[in-house]
């Protein structure tokens, strides 16, 4: 089953953000408008936009207010991946040319930048100021995630619960925000609205280890890029994290690395076999469920409906995904 089809029913309401979503990034400027539309075709889960709609149908829902805060949180995801096509020197995303790659870098940060500015133009049309203290404080955790990936490119000497601060500010935080933003728009009660947060917050959390997971496991087709490429990279995931808890497989690594970096990827095939011969899957795949057991956990507050239904259904697609 598709992630997609969990929420089938909203539709209609997706379809309205994405034509809402062009609106916002169309520029009078040919080559902002070309890399704009070329990101929009490129698509994506819009996984966000999604946990907006089923926060907001916890309370009192407002098409027009939803869209907007919709909006602006893709908005703010779709720049940070930009951004990070340029640090990362990526030529394709999802199979597809990245801007970076048809255009040039600097062209790619000003594209970025570009959808950052009309983010935050965006949300001015919420007139309350808790959604945006929220947003604010979720874009600045979002730059020091960014800030701290690059600082810790090559190094192999990371530990756990830094890996995991890095990727609540990179992708948890902006998850979560995007649960309790649709709250907060929607006037649902503080309580819950701080559980949507907690359940979202869980939510991203595993899903960026299953991420990672997959950048070992998966297909370069199903990918859409090298498999095992967050390392050639030099990022430290969590896989890798666990796999390098073994002195003899980290000292493999670090020599591997190095040799990459001048030039030589000969050794990396044999790096990744290395890998596979490890537990580090199987312990990365635990510590997702029980993420995912505690989102599950957040919801026990709300009553039944299809909505919550969704939202779990959501969590255990996430938990089962392979591909």
């Amino acid at each position: 089953m598709k992630l997609t089809k969990t929420y089938g029913y909203l539709k209609k309401d997706l379809a309205m953000i994405e034509e809402a979503l062009e609106e916002a990034i169309d520029a009078d400027h040919d080559i902002l408008r070309k890399a704009s539309s070329q990101l929009l075709q490129a698509g994506g889960k819009r996984i966000r936009p999604v946990f907006v709609l089923l926060s907001a149908q916890m309370g009192n829902y407002n098409a027009d207010k939803v869209k907007t805060v919709a909006v602006s949180l893709e908005l703010i995801h779709m720049a940070s991946l930009v951004h990070d096509d340029v640090i990362d020197n990526a030529d394709l995303r999802r199979g597809k040319a990245t801007v970076k790659h048809t255009y040039d870098n600097r062209v790619a940060m000003y594209m970025g930048d570009y959808i950052l500015a009309r983010a935050l133009e965006h949300i001015t049309a919420v007139d309350q100021p808790a959604a945006h203290k929220l947003l604010s404080h979720s874009m600045v955790e979002l730059a020091r995630g960014e800030i701290e990936q690059i600082k810790d490119k090559y190094n192999w000497d990371q530990n756990l619960r830094h890996y995991l601060r890095r990727i609540k500010r990179k992708t948890a935080l902006l998850i979560a925000t995007s649960c309790k933003l649709g709250a907060i728009v929607s006037d649902v009660p503080d309580h819950h609205a701080k559980q949507l947060f907690k359940y979202g917050y869980y939510v991203g959390m595993s899903y960026q280890i299953i991420d990672d997971i997959l950048d070992f496991t998966s297909s370069e087709k199903i990918l859409g890029k090298p498999a095992g490429n967050d390392l050639l990279q030099g990022h430290v995931t969590l896989p890798l994290l666990y796999a390098m808890e073994d002195p003899i497989f980290k000292e493999f690594v670090a020599e591997t690395m190095s040799q990459i970096e001048s030039g030589n990827q000969q050794n990396f095939e044999q790096l990744l076999t290395a890998f596979k011969r490890t537990n580090a899957i199987d312990r990365a795949y635990a510590l997702s469920d029980r993420y995912l057991q505690k989102a599950h956990a957040t919801l026990e507050c709300f009553p039944a409906s299809k909505t919550k239904e969704t939202l779990q259904s959501i969590a255990k697609f996430i938990g089962n995904r392979r591909s």
